[in-house]
């Protein structure tokens, strides 16, 4: 039997699907619901389901990353979106990323009937064998590059903060597990090496101001332990921030 999973912040829906579509026709069993992104996140990884229903449009939820982010991690999960959105752009973006199908409420039944025909094709048609698979297609492949771009942009705005893999990992809608093995693969660099390169980077730009103190400078990029940046600092540039700084001053005299 096939196990469900329903996620949407309108509990009329959510009831409505629940209770009106004979899943047991379809060989199919609501297994759980959830009412927002996050709480469908925790219920994905915690049911594995076989099919999703969602919607895109909840609160503290990014409906493109959230699809990506399940989509990469579980390949062979089918997706039906079901919202008020209407942007055929959007769709479009939906679609390529590997959603089944992209529904615009109010649905009717026979559409939404038509699409647990289609998901419930494509799982007897790979054969079911689970959720957790390296094989890639193009959509598995676009969802995965939109995973890492928003994980690195993430990176990107918040390197001078705390950051850490979970929290990227999180706001990805992925596993860490999940997201290192991503950034390793299409960046060829684990998160920390990504991470103190930006900080590294931005702290290069820094040390041109003289009136800066370097202790100043490490906790600026995200550093709170100044003799740590230094080591991280020698490690990546081959010498220390003050001579970075002292041999940049000759030069650009």
């Amino acid at each position: 039997m096939y196990k469900v999973l329903i996620v949407d912040d309108e509990s009329i829906i959510v009831e409505g699907l629940t209770s009106v579509i004979p899943w047991k026709d379809y060989n199919c069993k609501v297994i759980a619901t959830a009412s927002n992104g996050v709480e469908g996140a925790k219920a994905i990884r915690k049911h594995c389901p076989d099919i999703l229903i969602t919607d895109i449009r909840m609160p503290n939820a990014d409906g493109l990353t959230m699809l990506s982010g399940i989509r990469s991690e579980f390949p062979k999960m089918q997706i039906t979106v079901l919202t008020g959105f209407r942007d055929f752009t959007y769709a479009q973006k939906a679609i390529k990323i590997g959603v089944t199908r992209f529904l615009v409420k109010p649905s009717k039944m026979n559409e939404i009937k038509e699409a647990l025909e289609v998901m419930i094709a494509n799982l007897a048609e790979q054969g079911n064998d689970g959720l957790n698979n390296d094989k890639e297609d193009d959509t598995s492949e676009a969802a995965n590059n939109f995973v890492v771009r928003q994980a690195l942009s993430y990176i990107e705005e918040h390197y001078s903060e705390k950051v850490s893999l979970g929290k990227v990992a999180d706001e990805c809608y992925v596993s860490q597990w999940h997201l290192s093995k991503l950034l390793n693969k299409h960046t060829g660099q684990n998160f920390y090496d990504i991470l103190n390169g930006i900080r590294i980077r931005e702290a290069k730009k820094l040390l041109s101001d003289p009136s800066m103190r370097i202790s100043e400078i490490s906790e600026i990029v995200g550093y709170t332990d100044p003799a740590h940046f230094s080591r991280i600092f020698k490690k990546l540039e081959g010498v220390s921030a003050n001579e970075y700084r002292n041999f940049n001053c000759i030069v650009n005299k």
